[in-house]
């Protein structure tokens, strides 16, 4: 890069760093940010088979995992990837030429995971190729719209998170007091990206929104579900994910020791289906929540 990239809304410096919510204004040309990044590194590419049935669809999903991450939840399943302890450097022609050989191979799409402290390197990565297929945003949810404004043109399917709607619990969990109040802009920016899927049930166009149910957070859930209803429009899907696995740095929360019971997860469906989500309502089997369904790690 060197060093800008920039709208009229908004300019990225690499070497004061602003791109994430933390702000912490990091020289990225000399050391790492509070995401733990500098530039670019991935640590798996392939086709996932494991993504909600309109994303993964009959191929699977070509999904990107890149390492490093400025929320970094305690129990985080990509560990080692959030931590950013490992990875293989990529630069923006190199990732450019990972999409393009994604979509050679079959894909469904591009799904890029956790990729928002490299948002300047992947709209140079998409002025060098930019996929014919859906491009993917997996998404913490905790993002500033100006630099997701960035990456907008070439996104096609939000996929973001809603961890928590407590201040109390995100603080608990990831040290973010404020990530509620940061990831609802970001969902309501995310909002606008239209709905349009093919008569097979493959998204094109989209936005779904994931919610993990935690253990003991029941109600936190509900809360995040009532928020749904009430402020996503009715093209948005929300999926409930029962696939919590004790995992990362959760020794010291004795309650993230255990899965997810079939009550808890109950608990929270019914609370869907009791506001009339049915019909734009994603849940998983209570069998998701194990350590297979993590990937390997290549890099």
């Amino acid at each position: 890069m060197n060093g800008a990239s920039s709208t009229k809304k908004y300019e990225y410096r690499e070497t004061s760093c602003k791109l994430c919510p933390v702000e912490c204004g990091a020289d990225r040309t000399n050391r790492a940010g509070a995401c733990g990044a500098q530039t670019p590194k991935i640590a798996k590419y392939y086709l996932h088979p494991f993504e909600e049935p309109c994303i993964s669809f009959k191929k699977g999903s070509g999904t990107v995992f890149f390492t490093g991450c400025s929320l970094k939840c305690a129990f985080c399943q990509n560990y080692e990837l959030s931590r950013a302890e490992r990875g293989k450097a990529v630069t923006p022609r190199e990732l450019a030429e990972i999409f393009k050989g994604l979509e050679e191979m079959g894909a469904e799409n591009i799904s890029l995971v956790t990729a928002g402290h490299f948002i300047p390197y992947l709209v140079e990565a998409f002025s060098i190729y930019q996929p014919k297929i859906p491009v993917v945003y997996n998404s913490s949810g905790y993002e500033k719209t100006d630099a997701l404004a960035l990456v907008d043109p070439f996104i096609d399917i939000y996929l973001p998170d809603l961890k928590f709607y407590s201040p109390t619990l995100s603080a608990r969990y990831t040290g973010r007091s404020d990530y509620f109040e940061v990831a609802s802009k970001a969902l309501a920016f995310m909002a606008n990206k239209p709905l349009a899927m093919t008569d097979e049930g493959k998204m094109l166009s989209g936005v779904i929104v994931r919610h993990l149910v935690m253990p003991m957070g029941v109600s936190d859930s509900k809360a995040i579900v009532r928020w749904f209803k009430n402020h996503m429009p009715e093209n948005a899907y929300l999926s409930l994910m029962s696939q919590y696995t004790p995992y990362g740095d959760t020794g010291k929360y004795p309650e993230l020791q255990r899965r997810i019971t079939p009550r808890e997860y109950r608990a929270v469906l019914e609370e869907a289906f009791a506001l009339g989500l049915e019909n734009r309502l994603f849940a998983q089997a209570l069998t998701s929540s194990d350590e297979r369904y993590i990937p390997s790690w290549d890099f």
